[in-house]
């Protein structure tokens, strides 16, 4: 089932993520986040002169508000149906490209690969943390963008596991020295 969400002018010019917070705040409620997978899709409704060349994800404002909304939920692409293009939308919203009439969407190389890789780390620790299963969703992922990332890889993901400590409620500065 296709999950829309429209994007209207007033939303993008304030920064709003409503429109996105009323679709997923539920589903993280509910931890029905899974249901979700590969349904959402954007309606972005603004008002554009006729003459205007550009593609939406040309338009600095619109790419801001996807900047912030990448900020705000950076496991989001989950939710893409990517099958519509909206992943390879939402990569040109965050990913240095240019736009050729005939071969479509060309991404700056090193800068996708550094927002593929970034993903990827995104991604597989949450899944984990929802308790789905990863790396095929992430491969699939990742050929759509146009990577193949082998199994040691994803291996190596799963036995790499930062180790998050503790605060420490004794008295630290940043550099880790004490004062004295």
């Amino acid at each position: 089932m296709t999950i829309a969400i429209a994007l209207t002018a007033d939303h993008i010019n304030t920064l709003d993520l409503s429109p996105v917070q009323t679709v997923v705040e539920p589903l993280l409620r509910q931890a029905a986040i899974a249901t979700s997978e590969q349904q959402i899709q954007f309606q972005i409704n603004i008002p554009r002169e006729p003459d205007d060349p550009r593609e939406v994800s040309e338009i600095p404002e619109i790419r801001l508000w996807f900047v912030r909304l990448d900020a705000f939920y950076p496991w989001f692409p989950f939710l893409l149906d990517w099958k519509a293009g909206e992943l390879a939308r939402y990569a040109a919203m965050l990913v240095p490209h240019q736009f050729h009439p005939r071969e479509g969407i060309q991404y700056n190389p090193e800068a996708l690969e550094i927002f593929v890789m970034h993903k990827i780390f995104i991604l597989a620790e949450w899944l984990r943390q929802q308790g789905i299963e990863g790396t095929s969703r992430l491969k699939s992922m990742t050929q759509m963008l146009g990577y193949d990332l082998d199994n040691d890889f994803f291996n190596l993901l799963q036995t790499s596991q930062p180790q998050v400590s503790q605060v420490s409620s004794e008295k630290e500065t940043l550099s880790g020295w004490d004062d004295e």
